[in-house]
């Protein structure tokens, strides 16, 4: 999504990135807000043991560690960039990343923020939702350069060059926070 989103490919297509970008992340933050309603809803009426959701955590850091996250084939539909206007595709694909879970999941730490909403309640349950929607959205921030064949392949090999980081940090930090919950 990254790569699709971008001030080159949406000068391309006649459309203003800022623009595109503001109806992405307001509809990925909406997106967030959904899934933390719907799961605070039902942790009101299902409570939770937060030892449960510690070793749902927990479970989500092994799944991680190990490369074996369990999703769906799903994905935003590309076709939508040259169909629709601007301000469909970005609702529409901020909303569908927002909720985390209606296209592929890449990380378990997704199930353990799902868990997490449940335990929560409502409203707390919606902010969190909220704010994953919004840090979901906040990738799109790094192609603000990308307004040339250049800096867009450069850009895509940036983002690539940190996926083992963030693959070793994943699961640390689910450690920590699984632990944090039983204590």
């Amino acid at each position: 999504m990254l790569t699709s989103i971008n001030p080159l490919g949406q000068r391309a297509r006649s459309q203003r990135w800022t623009v595109t970008v503001l109806l992405y992340t307001v509809a990925s933050v909406v997106g967030g807000m959904t899934t933390g309603l719907v799961l605070g809803a039902l942790g009101e009426v299902l409570p939770v043991p937060t030892w449960a959701v510690a070793v749902l955590v927990l479970l989500a850091a092994l799944l991680d560690l190990v490369g074996r996250v369990p999703t769906g084939r799903r994905q935003v539909d590309e076709d939508w960039l040259t169909r629709y206007r601007a301000w469909v595709y970005a609702t529409g694909f901020g909303w569908q990343l927002g909720t985390g879970v209606v296209t592929i999941v890449t990380s378990a730490a997704t199930y353990a923020w799902l868990a997490v909403l449940v335990l929560l309640g409502l409203p707390a349950a919606v902010v969190v939702g909220g704010a994953f929607g919004l840090v979901r959205a906040l990738p799109l921030l790094a192609g603000r350069t990308a307004d040339t064949p250049e800096r867009l392949r450069d850009l895509a090999r940036r983002l690539d060059s940190g996926r083992g980081w963030a693959q070793r940090l994943t699961p640390a930090a689910l450690v920590v926070g699984g632990l944090g919950l039983l204590a």
